[in-house]
């Protein structure tokens, strides 16, 4: 959730900020520029908190421009004048909430708490299909890890291809999602989305699942049947666990890659297909090929764009992000629960070393929506192992600079990653240290931005309070 907070009112705008940046969000606030107009427009967020008085005249042309900016941003204005006619003339302006600047600061708070939980359930609202399931959507992958970053930048540069991919991570990170991330951004979007999980099929049934089968091509084969890669037809098709593939049948997938054509157990013809295959595997396919459970030319054939996505823990800082995400879906789906996570929650979920990765990550945030009596998650509805510090702790530590041995199942990349956020923790401890806790003092030695280092803070569970 993004806030951006143009307020003539300094102390009010710092009382905001301070209130949204607890709930989760990322705030910045501009009311200390000579013009703040300007900068908030181009750098707008999901919520825009605006001095009446900041708004260019006429007034409607003002709030039309916000209303019309992409983000589709709730609009708060606070007006000088507690008058009922004041507030109608903002309103047919076109904004969406009018609060008197003069109201106590506690009733203000208040009503931002309202304004903050509508503003999520509105992000979540659209993010649903008919059938109730989530839409992919390429904003689902956005990071503020730089390596994460990297990675979506070459995954744009591949969607509007046909060529085949290979989505490499462990279990959880999202290879599926992606896959349907891809599919939908896609010239392909308008066809079909066939996933397979090679691995769950039983092998004598797995020719028919992807090639389909003629009637009486063997017992039971009472009608025929189409199979996944007909289905996918000018769409894509989604090859789980292609490292886990028997033999036999990757030597037909072979042929489909080379001719485009698939024969239906049974059938005299091959069928023509058009489909963009993702295939998908935690497993090493070079270490399979080598072994001899894997072909050589097939890992070649898909191996054109290899993707890469990086384990949770290597990007912690998109975990606050992330579980606010999944608590709005989560909450719509389940129909009931907490509205948000408390600070303490959120700093047990960072420093926890999520083996199972996003796919935990949303276990653990539905177990403690259902388990949940209160307005927030505490950590006490969170699994036991967030609870315990030492077990917490050690989750957040399992790389040390000082055991190369960590690294022999990693690549260049993971490892570089593990050692730069181990390097950076005990940088921040440091001047955090040096300042005794002072925010803005360590800010300006670090050379990033006061908030910045609030939240590079919350992910390593560092608190001011213990340098003091």
């Amino acid at each position: 959730m993004r806030i951006a907070l143009g307020l003539k009112e300094r102390k009010l705008e710092k009382l905001l900020a301070d209130h949204f940046s607890e709930s989760g969000a990322q705030v910045k606030t501009y009311g200390r520029f000579r013009k703040p107009w300007q900068k908030l427009v181009h750098d707008c967020g999901d919520i825009i908190v605006l001095s009446e008085s900041y708004i260019p005249l006429p007034v409607e042309s003002g709030l039309a421009l916000l209303n019309n900016l992409p983000e589709k941003p709730t609009t708060v204005i606070l007006s000088n004048e507690d008058s009922p006619e004041e507030n109608a003339r903002l309103f047919a302006a076109g904004a969406d909430v009018v609060l008197f600047a003069g109201i106590a600061a506690s009733s203000m708070v208040e009503a931002f708490a309202s304004i903050l939980e509508s503003r999520r359930q509105f992000n979540g609202a659209g993010r649903y299909d008919m059938n109730g399931r989530v839409k992919p959507e390429m904003r689902d992958f956005s990071s503020r890890n730089q390596a994460m970053k990297f990675f979506m930048e070459e995954v744009q540069q591949v969607v509007a291809t046909d060529s085949a991919l290979l989505i490499l991570g462990e279990t959880g990170v999202g290879k599926e999602h992606l896959a349907k991330v891809i599919h939908a951004e896609s010239h392909r979007s308008s066809g079909p989305f066939i996933a397979v999980n090679t691995a769950a099929v039983p092998d004598q049934l797995l020719e028919s699942e992807m090639f389909g089968h003629e009637r009486g091509a063997f017992t039971g084969a009472i009608r025929a049947r189409r199979g996944a890669f007909e289905l996918a037809h000018q769409g894509t098709i989604f090859l789980d666990e292609i490292g886990d593939m028997p033999l036999h049948m990757q030597v037909k997938l072979l042929r489909v890659l080379q001719e485009q054509e698939v024969t239906p157990v049974g059938a005299e013809k091959p069928l023509w297909v058009d489909v963009r295959i993702i295939a998908a595997t935690n497993k090493d396919l070079e270490k399979e090929v080598a072994l001899g459970n894997f072909r050589q030319d097939l890992y070649y054939r898909l191996n054109v764009i290899t993707l890469l996505i990086p384990p949770l823990r290597s990007r912690r800082e998109d975990i606050p992000a992330m579980a606010e995400m999944f608590a709005i879906s989560l909450r719509s789906k389940i129909g009931r629960g907490p509205t948000c996570i408390s600070r303490e929650a959120l700093d047990a979920l960072c420093r926890y070393d999520w083996p199972g990765n996003v796919r935990e990550l949303m276990n653990v945030l539905e177990r403690a929506m259902l388990l949940s009596k209160g307005v927030e998650i505490t950590p006490a509805d969170l699994p036991a192992i967030f609870r315990d510090s030492a077990d917490v702790v050690k989750g957040a530590n399992t790389f040390l600079l000082a055991e190369p041995a960590t690294w022999e199942k990693k690549t260049l990349p993971e490892v570089l990653l593990m050692v730069e956020k181990q390097v950076e923790g005990l940088y921040l401890e440091q001047i955090l240290r040096k300042t005794r806790g002072r925010m803005a003092e360590a800010a300006k030695l670090a050379g990033i931005h006061p908030r910045s280092l609030y939240n590079k803070m919350r992910c390593y569970g560092l608190r001011k309070e213990t340098f003091k």
